[in-house]
């Protein structure tokens, strides 16, 4: 569908709907990212391949069809889609979500699925290379940042991260059915991009503000217009937080560090119980948490390094105040472990000299109301290159 002259800078809301046409700005910026070179880094001695989001988007649906996989649609979704709604919406974007919408009925669809994006990649090295010898095996291991499936009553869905050095990855999630698919109301939003590619095969004249496909969006939040209103007032809202992975608890603190304020200041302190409720289900030992704090912040702070300490800082005061699921000890371990990985990015970043001799205090939740309850006081022991243990018990006077 194509549209002869294009609604506002805010796209055409419906009151109270899930869907919104974007403006002819927005899909400017649209086209704009899906047209952009991105780099896919091959780890060893594979080259780097440099890829259109655009392309792989063709070049897979194309490949899935052939094998007998009906594509619905192709959205983008998460924060990229956030920043073609909404440009200084104070989020940014890295990792480029496509999301296909797909059947999956059958242990060989998720097989097939994996088979073709191996062997698009095959087609996307440069010329010269010798691709006789290159196994589909050989192509994960050196392309692929992260593989997933998961498979069960209520999620049926695969995803094939793409590396990119920058964290900016290409996420390729194939989806056949999920039943939460956003953390916050910034996040929500999908763009279905099957006019846009479409126009860009079969048309001849290139896109004007009065001659450009009609691009739909969508909020899976449940209301396009309050959702995009929390976008640019930088507000944070979801709903039912322990239905997320993780209970959204790290998006959260990030959101905060970048200025978003939750809507409802009382709403959101009795939301944060249930974010630490289940983030401590989904990752319940200190091994777990480290390493998924540690790759949160490698993935989500790069260029903004500097407030890796201020979301370490804002989580231990989340964890601190609403956390009621833990044992005393078990509690402790978690903000001892936080308040490391605080001085050990300060470390880093040249702001201390040592890490050897830093004393961190805190002190217990608000609900803790022992009369022999003090401020704990934990030392920090020095963190090597490369360590990644941590003391079973946290020392306290």
């Amino acid at each position: 569908m194509l549209s002869a002259g294009a609604p506002g800078a805010g796209g055409s809301e419906r009151p109270g709907g899930r869907f919104s046409v974007l403006s002819w700005e927005q899909v400017q910026r649209l086209d704009q990212i899906l047209g952009e070179a991105v780099p896919i880094h091959g780890r060893g001695n594979f080259p780097t391949l440099s890829v259109r989001p655009r392309r792989i988007v063709q070049v897979v649906r194309s490949r899935l069809e052939k094998k007998g996989i009906a594509v619905h649609n192709v959205r983008l979704n998460g924060s990229a889609a956030s920043h073609v709604l909404h440009q200084d919406s104070g989020l940014g974007y890295k990792d480029l979500d496509l999301i296909f919408c797909v059947d999956l009925k059958s242990e060989d669809s998720f097989q097939l699925v994996k088979d073709v994006v191996m062997d698009c990649l095959l087609d996307f090295l440069p010329e010269g290379v010798n691709k006789d010898k290159i196994t589909p095996m050989t192509l994960k291991e050196a392309y692929v940042q992260k593989l997933v499936k998961v498979c069960n009553e209520t999620d049926r869905w695969s995803l094939i991260s793409l590396s990119n050095n920058s964290g900016k990855n290409v996420e390729l999630k194939f989806v056949d059915s999920l039943r939460r698919q956003f953390e916050f109301s910034v996040d929500s939003f999908q763009i279905i991009l099957d006019s846009l590619l479409l126009f860009r095969e079969c048309s001849e004249n290139p896109m004007s503000e009065n001659f450009h496909p009609t691009v739909t969006g969508e909020t899976m939040y449940g209301d396009f217009g309050e959702a995009m209103d929390h976008l640019r007032n930088r507000i944070i809202a979801t709903r039912n937080p322990e239905e997320i992975r993780g209970g959204g608890l790290l998006k959260y603190c990030n959101l905060l560090v970048r200025g978003f304020k939750p809507k409802s200041e009382v709403d959101m302190k009795a939301l944060q119980r249930y974010m630490c409720s289940r983030f401590f289900i989904d990752f319940s030992d200190t091994g777990e948490q480290q390493r998924k704090l540690e790759c949160y912040l490698q993935s989500h702070f790069v260029g903004m390094e500097s407030k890796r300490y201020d979301c370490l800082m804002t989580l231990h005061r989340v964890v601190n105040e609403s956390t009621v699921c833990l044992m005393g000890h078990e509690r402790r371990q978690t903000l001892n472990l936080i308040a490391m990985l605080a001085v050990r990015v300060l470390a880093e970043q040249n702001i201390i000299p040592t890490v050897t001799n830093v004393t961190c205090y805190y002190q217990p939740a608000p609900y803790v109301s022992e009369i022999n309850f003090n401020y704990y006081v934990t030392h920090v022991q020095p963190l090597l290159p490369g360590s990644h243990s941590y003391p079973t018990w946290l020392p306290c006077n």
